[in-house]
């Protein structure tokens, strides 16, 4: 996300919102799923709006088509590392008294948190 893109989350899913000085409004679409969903509006709430619109529709017309949603993020990230890091990581948590997944999750939420 660069500093002219902002999230908003509703119903598990999230926009990403830019302005569009082309169109002069705010444009956003889902991310984390395979469908395209995008929409727009001219000011925060007219945006905010529209996404919990469009997911709502999202998620009827899936219904009605009798396919399943895309689910937003599964949960689980498959990294290749450097044998190296792979053990320096492992060393890291096992001497915090961590599993090495929990570990990374919480060095991963410490440095979301540190960069909004």
């Amino acid at each position: 996300m660069n500093n002219t893109d902002s999230a908003m989350t509703y119903k598990g899913y999230t926009a990403l919102i830019r302005f569009s000085a082309e169109d002069e409004c705010l444009v956003g679409q889902l991310v984390g799923i395979n469908d395209i969903v995008g929409f727009h509006g001219e000011s925060v709430d007219e945006i905010r709006h529209a996404f919990e619109e469009a997911v709502d529709f999202y998620l009827e017309s899936c219904a009605k088509a009798g396919h399943e949603p895309n689910k937003p993020y599964s949960g689980r990230v498959t990294l290749r590392l450097p044998p190296e890091l792979h053990a320096r990581l492992a060393i890291q948590a096992q001497s915090n008294g961590s599993s090495l997944n929990n570990w990374m999750i919480s060095a991963l939420n410490q440095s979301v948190s540190q960069h909004p």
